[in-house]
């Protein structure tokens, strides 16, 4: 008997140590697990930025994402169809209250490109990429190039240019009427059209009478459809800094900033405040370039359409990485790719002391902004027009002016092109 109590009280005690012990261990550890269930919180509930959308390495070629894989940002419906995104990709199925088809276009038009995008819909479905389209495009044949998504038994089966050329029958793969993803590789490039489904050229077209830009639309016509990684290589752009001298470009309002070629040809601006500014004027166009900010939350912009000679007196293309609380979302004064004073950058995509791609295309009242591919801002001039943009509405050409915004200033800029956007 008095075994067995001592084995008792043995057993109460090792108990009580044990507990002792994990009470001990997760009083220690509840902080660190408390970080960790956030972390794992942040990471299962928070958007991503994009970078799903689009590589580092495809950003740095000049690829911008169409579709961020989270929102419709940059796109516009023109009927009641029920675009919308679900697990990445945009969806349509039907049109409940009219029951007729329409187009999700890009608020944005674009001219020459690379385009790439993802596809599955079942065999029935009749749907369609539209490339340099109006809005309301009435005649595949005249107002847009229409990529066909289609059965076999179609007239112009998945792959062929409607109303143009039909896809070749023997170079379409073998799943392509299947309900399995597909791509699409799009080559745009003046009068010529080429069309590759999953890797194999199907249908290339050369017209006499070439469209010179219009907007991207997706289709909803007949069946469910579904789009993803929508992505984009615009084409053309030439130098617009030779990367050894200050050659096309003035400094005249320099003011209080320096401009200097670094030995490693990169472009570099001190100090401020002060402008670059381009010799040549341009109205309509697609610009790229590369930028690194030497600083923490410095300021600077691209200017364009400015009034020539005079003091920054354009469309601004912010550029601040700054960010409100660690908020992304929530951009200190406007946001790298914000338009200033009009459109907050809707998140940072940048980093401070890290090489950045931004890529803003103006075409008429329309602006937008890219940076490492992610579209960030989508903005309409709607005031009265003005010879001045702080006034009011600026299409006519002007120059591009690189802002030197105070004595802090310290930013690099390299591999800057541009390509105006035909009429």
């Amino acid at each position: 008997m008095q075994n067995a109590k001592r084995s008792m009280q043995n057993a109460k005690v090792r108990v009580s140590s044990v507990l002792h012990l994990s009470f001990t261990i997760l009083r220690f550890a509840f902080p660190y697990l408390r970080s960790l269930c956030f972390l794992l919180f942040v990471l299962l509930v928070t958007p991503l930025r994009g970078a799903e959308a689009i590589t580092p390495e495809q950003a740095a070629e000049g690829w911008i994402a169409l579709f961020d894989g989270e929102t419709l940002f940059g796109w516009q419906p023109t009927s009641d169809a029920n675009w919308r995104v679900e697990n990445g990709a945009i969806h349509v199925d039907s049109n409940q209250k009219s029951g007729q088809e329409g187009w999700l276009m890009t608020t944005t038009e674009f001219a020459d490109y690379e385009l790439h995008i993802e596809f599955q819909s079942p065999a029935t479905t009749n749907s369609g990429v539209f490339l340099r389209t109006s809005l309301d495009p009435k005649d595949p044949t005249k107002d847009c190039y229409e990529v066909n998504i289609a059965p076999d038994d179609n007239p112009f089966p998945t792959g062929s240019l409607v109303g143009r050329t039909q896809s070749k029958p023997q170079a379409r793969p073998a799943s392509a009427g299947r309900e399995t993803w597909h791509a699409f590789d799009i080559l745009a490039n003046g009068s010529k059209i080429t069309v590759s489904l999953d890797a194999r050229q199907v249908a290339s077209l050369r017209d006499p009478h070439p469209i010179p830009r219009g907007r991207i639309g997706l289709q909803f016509k007949e069946g469910p459809v579904v789009f993803r990684n929508i992505r984009l290589k615009p084409l053309g752009l030439k130098p617009l800094f030779n990367g050894k001298d200050l050659a096309g470009w003035n400094a005249n309002r320099a003011d209080n900033s320096e401009y200097t070629v670094t030995p490693t040809g990169e472009l570099q601006v001190k100090d401020g405040p002060g402008q670059l500014e381009t010799d040549s004027e341009f109205g309509d166009f697609v610009m790229q370039l590369d930028c690194q900010v030497n600083g923490d939350g410095l300021n600077s912009g691209i200017f364009f359409r400015c009034i020539p000679g005079d003091v920054l007196m354009g469309y601004e293309s912010q550029i601040h990485n700054g960010m409100v609380g660690g908020d992304p979302t929530n951009p200190v004064d406007c946001g790298t790719g914000g338009i200033f004073r009009r459109q907050n950058a809707r998140r940072i995509v940048a980093r401070d002391h890290e090489w950045f791609t931004i890529t803003i295309i103006a075409d008429g009242p329309h602006m937008a902004v890219w940076v490492d591919g992610i579209q960030v801002s989508d903005w309409t001039d709607d005031r009265k027009i003005d010879e001045n943009p702080r006034r009011g509405l600026r299409t006519k050409p002007g120059t591009i002016a690189i802002q030197g915004h105070d004595p802090t200033t310290d930013l690099l800029f390299k591999n800057l092109r541009i390509v105006e956007l035909p009429e």
